[in-house]
């Protein structure tokens, strides 16, 4: 994924974003870093490359998975490994 932000660099203005939107993107893909954008000094909205987006959801879902399995065998929601392989026909 994408590096830390650089406040420095990476924080922009809905102005500055409304007059030239290419360079801020450019900006993004060249950088692989996020940029802030701000409205009032305030952050509204974070611009990043669709890749790192997608590669940052996709290991929260799987963290949400792993998290649920935790939870499912402390409950006790478990199946044998014998017994699931023998629904799936691969025993």
């Amino acid at each position: 994924m994408g590096s830390e932000v650089k406040f420095s660099e990476d924080v922009v203005s809905l102005g500055d974003m409304k007059v030239n939107p290419g360079k801020i993107v450019r900006r993004v893909d060249e950088t692989r870093r996020p940029v802030l954008l701000t409205s009032h000094g305030r952050g509204v909205a974070v611009v990043q490359a669709l890749s790192d987006y997608e590669a940052a959801q996709e290991e929260r879902e799987f963290m949400r998975a792993v998290v649920a399995g935790l939870a499912d065998m402390d409950a006790g929601r478990v199946v044998p490994l014998a017994d699931v392989k023998r629904r799936l026909g691969l025993d």
